[in-house]
């Protein structure tokens, strides 16, 4: 069951602002879950998007990065300017809730909550629109391609930030297993690197009765799998964080057969360049030093993905006094942990000082599982928050 989000604080005109329409956002929301849609195709999600935020009178950009958007709504005569980032694709994941608005796309499921981070934003742009109570420019970034570290890069190089500047950008991610409506706050390393390497060991396949005439790739592989820990427990600063997994091999067909190779698919995560740049050292080095102790031959394919999601502490500061001045200590996370998942919004705080938060989805499914569903009931505290960060940073 989804917990419920704390109560609001009473007579709060931008908590009754939204209630008025709540109902509407939770229905958009779940018309997004039902019809999701993976990355660089979010054709129909970007069209819904762009039409709401017409009606609210937003001069609405569409096309950047093929289905990205870029909303903007000014009022009064400051140049102070905001941008406040959600995400819409969904994953190649064949849902398994059962609710009555699953996905109606086989094989695709929002099952890391782009659907509730889009609602969010625009009940948040809704009420915005409504009461206009800031002095600025406000750009709402609905981003494509998230999901495979795509979206925000093809943004940026499409101009993003050059076409709408800005003077600080933020986003935000639920976060199942906290309790929901909780915000939390992380200065420095937020979210951990994230990239790939395609391992190939070489030997000489054989018959499985005489081993002495092959050279046994599985072996070799065998070695290099535990040999690739004492990376992480033997080069790493143990202060530092690292993560290196094994999260796929194959090798052969038959049980009396030696093959000929064996293909790895790697993930290594950090928080910081410097132990990003020793695991892209150390491993290649690695896996060729125990393939030739075995005879065989190590191809190594290693491809740089996201770079770790740094806060700027200012930023982050002032995200988290807005949290307090809006709900009080009892919503704010104390001690609130960096992740080791990864986010291309890291892309986006490289170009530009900001800060990514989190808010808590209550007791769910985590993310990335058949079985999770954003919980609705995070939907007004979250849009409630991006108000007062809007109004607050463009007094």
């Amino acid at each position: 069951m989804n917990a419920i989000a704390p109560p609001p604080r009473l007579n709060d005109p931008i908590q009754q602002g939204i209630a008025a329409f709540l109902d509407e956002i939770v229905a958009l929301r779940q018309d997004l879950h039902q019809y999701p849609e993976l990355a660089f195709q979010e054709r129909r999600t970007s069209k819904l998007i762009a039409s709401q935020l017409s009606s609210w009178g937003y001069d609405v950009t569409t096309g950047i990065a093929g289905t990205g958007l870029v909303a903007t709504l000014s009022n009064g005569t400051r140049e102070r300017r905001l941008g406040i980032r959600a995400d819409m694709d969904a994953l190649p994941i064949e849902e398994a809730t059962d609710l009555a608005y699953a996905s109606s796309n086989p094989g695709v499921m929002h099952a890391c909550g782009h659907d509730g981070h889009t609602a969010i934003l625009l009940a948040a742009a809704r009420y915005l629109a409504q009461t206009r109570a800031f002095n600025g420019t406000l750009h709402l970034i609905f981003q494509p391609a998230e999901e495979i570290g795509a979206g925000a890069r093809k943004m940026l190089s499409e101009g993003l930030f050059e076409r709408f500047p800005v003077d600080a950008v933020f986003g935000l991610h639920n976060w199942p297993g906290v309790p929901a409506g909780q915000f939390g706050f992380v200065p420095g390393p937020a979210m951990a690197s994230v990239d790939q390497a395609n391992i190939r060991i070489v030997g000489r396949g054989g018959h499985g009765a005489e081993p002495q005439n092959a050279v046994d790739p599985v072996v070799a592989t065998a070695s290099l799998i535990t040999a690739l820990q004492s990376v992480v427990s033997r080069n790493v600063d143990p202060q530092e964080m690292a993560v290196v997994t094994v999260g796929s091999i194959h090798a052969g067909s038959a049980s009396n057969v030696i093959p000929e190779s064996v293909e790895l698919k790697l993930t290594m995560r950090a928080f910081t360049e410097g132990v990003r740049e020793q695991l892209r050292a150390r491993i290649p080095a690695l896996a060729r030093a125990q393939a030739e102790s075995f005879g065989a031959v190590a191809e190594v394919d290693y491809r740089l993905g996201f770079p770790a999601l740094i806060n700027d502490a200012g930023s982050t500061a002032f995200a988290r006094k807005v949290a307090l001045d809006t709900f009080g200590p009892v919503q704010v996370e104390e001690g609130f942990k960096p992740r080791t998942a990864s986010e291309d919004f890291a892309f986006m705080l490289q170009a530009q000082t900001g800060s990514y938060v989190f808010v808590g989805n209550g007791d769910t499914a985590p993310l990335h599982s058949a079985r999770y569903d954003f919980n609705d009931a995070i939907i007004a505290p979250a849009a409630r928050y991006w108000v007062r960060l809007t109004e607050t940073f463009l007094q």
